[in-house]
């Protein structure tokens, strides 16, 4: 590889990082407040602040979550270019484009708010967190173009910081509000005769009302950032000799198609959760069981079981989204072997990752959460050793549409996904009415569609890339090394809460043990190179502490 395919490589995995580590910190710091909010809103109103922030996603996506990618990609090719002048006039347009789209989506939302909680999602008193969610959907989508502007510049610390700070006040304010509109919730029930569901749908409320804020915090941060940055970027578009810039109405045209593959294949990718709960509480109510019931058990699929995978998928997610730029550029400028490269380099990362990840998971299912729910129920534990393998399915297939949106293959997630849809949702009507599984039927139709995302769209990255993924190291290597810690982690475990019969303890103490051992018997099976070592962040650090431990040749 010459040195600037290395340069090159190290700087994606590098930038990839720095948004995988910020994803990473917010979701465990999303985790961390969903304890209390747990707490105060019980497995009830999970289940409305759940169904919730599915509706509010799925005009997010269709209204913003196709922006940062969008823009990142013609700001990543303009700059490759030398076209600084264009950038600014796509920042301009993507902003205008951004302002309506969310204004729009803030319009639907709060119009169609009653019938969609009612009809569709059979879940009524959500429209509580549902209101409170409208006026997000516009800052979002004005947030979305600022952090694509900076990832399509090549750096991710805006995009990164933003994350952390959203979510601290997210983390805050969800938890204050919770509590205090509880008790207003209380006593309207009382009034009504429904006590509990009311505190339960006003606690809902008061977490949505901390997205609100931390997504205005971000906005805050990211502006002020952009408004220092473009005072020094506007005196180098002075020196720019090149003054040929795009029209507005050609800027739009770029930005609306492409936007549009990216939007289609995101909202059936993501939608399918929606659509999963709509025909689960549905066929359930067919099935006989009550509101309640279907209720609680959608609260602890959205509000544990659906946390706790969502934090390793978040770091595929952050890979995905850094991908892109590097990708687009060294696919436009004919570099298919560095394409390749990045290719590679991603995905065993990501597998390295998310292998350890969904064995602990199963493994310390019923540990974790005892430990961070305190919830030691048979129902939550099945449910997460069961669903374990979306994490891994999840992790992959996410990154697997970053690529093929790197190498300008924008209708292949489209198409992949509509076939996933159509095939989990006959499996999950299939397992819910031939076999009765109830919630049971949702997590393993969830997994299956990401299964069936991974396996179409390997095919289409080697279809059009003609980039086949090495399987020893990327998959078999990480796959034992997982299955021999998740051995380890059992049998410490187990040991440690025998001994010390503190069930904290011994899961905190297994996590870190299993760490340890999963990554000396990754190094011992040769799954990384010093080479690929060397190109994470404190590579050096970390090649020179596993020679000493002679890990590594």
């Amino acid at each position: 590889m010459g040195k600037q395919n290395r340069k090159n490589s190290t700087s994606f995995l590098v930038q990839g990082s720095i948004l995988a580590v910020a994803s990473i910190v917010s979701r465990i710091i999303g985790l961390i407040y969903r304890i209390p909010l747990t707490h105060i809103i019980g497995d009830t109103g999970n289940n409305y602040y759940g169904s919730a922030f599915k509706i509010y996603n799925i005009l997010l996506i269709i209204s913003s979550y196709s922006l940062p990618l969008a823009v990142s990609k013609l700001v990543s090719a303009n700059i490759s270019q030398g076209r600084r002048k264009n950038v600014y006039r796509i920042l301009k347009c993507a902003l205008i484009f951004g302002a309506i789209s969310g204004t729009m989506a803030s319009l639907v939302l709060y119009f169609g708010a009653e019938f969609i909680t009612t009809t569709l999602m059979k879940t009524p008193l959500s429209i509580f967190a549902v209101q409170v969610l409208v006026p997000v959907l516009l800052i979002v989508a004005i947030l979305g173009v600022m952090r694509g502007f900076f990832q399509g510049l090549g750096t991710m610390m805006p995009s990164a910081v933003s994350q952390i700070l959203e979510q601290i006040a997210n983390a805050i304010v969800s938890v204050w509000a919770a509590y205090v509109l509880v008790s207003y919730g209380a006593k309207a029930g009382a009034l009504l005769g429904n006590k509990e569901n009311y505190a339960a749908a006003y606690g809902a409320a008061g977490g949505t009302l901390g997205t609100g804020i931390g997504a205005l915090v971000a906005l805050l941060f990211c502006t002020f950032v952009l408004v220092v940055y473009l005072g020094a970027f506007k005196k180098r578009l002075k020196k720019e000799r090149r003054s040929s810039v795009d029209s507005y109405a050609s800027i739009f045209h770029l930005l609306i198609i492409t936007i549009i593959p990216v939007l289609l294949s995101s909202t059936i990718y993501n939608c399918n959760s929606l659509i999963d709960e709509a025909v689960y509480k549905h066929l359930a109510a067919f099935q006989g069981y009550t509101e309640s019931q279907y209720g609680d058990w959608n609260g602890i699929y959205s509000g544990k079981y659906t946390v706790l995978i969502n934090v390793p998928i978040s770091i595929a997610s952050a890979l995905a989204a850094s991908s892109v730029p590097a990708l687009t550029a060294a696919y436009g400028a004919g570099k298919r072997q560095e394409a390749k490269r990045q290719m590679g380099t991603a995905t065993r990362f990501i597998m390295v990752i998310a292998f350890p990840c969904t064995v602990g998971m199963g493994v310390l299912a019923s540990p974790i959460l005892q430990l961070l729910f305190g919830d030691s129920s048979e129902l939550s534990a099945r449910m997460l050793q069961v669903g374990a393998a979306a994490i891994l399915f999840f992790s992959l297939s996410t990154l697997s549409n970053g690529l093929l949106q790197g190498i300008n293959r924008m209708k292949e997630p489209i198409k992949n996904a509509v076939i996933a849809l159509v095939l989990h949702l006959i499996l999950l009507v299939a397992l819910m009415l031939l076999l009765d599984l109830n919630i049971y039927a949702v997590v393993i139709a969830n997994a299956a569609f990401g299964l069936i995302m991974c396996i179409l769209n390997a095919k289409s990255i080697r279809k059009y890339s003609g980039y086949r993924q090495e399987v020893k190291r990327t998959f078999l290597v990480p796959a034992i090394a997982a299955a021999g810690m998740g051995i380890v982690v059992w049998l410490v475990y187990q040991a440690l809460l025998y001994i010390l019969r503190i069930n904290a303890v011994a899961t905190i103490l297994s996590i870190f043990i299993g760490a340890a051992v999963y990554a000396v018997l990754l190094l011992l099976l040769r799954g990384l190179t010093k080479q690929e070592i060397l190109r994470l962040p404190k590579g050096q650090l970390l090649a020179k502490l596993a020679q000493r431990l002679h890990l590594l040749k």
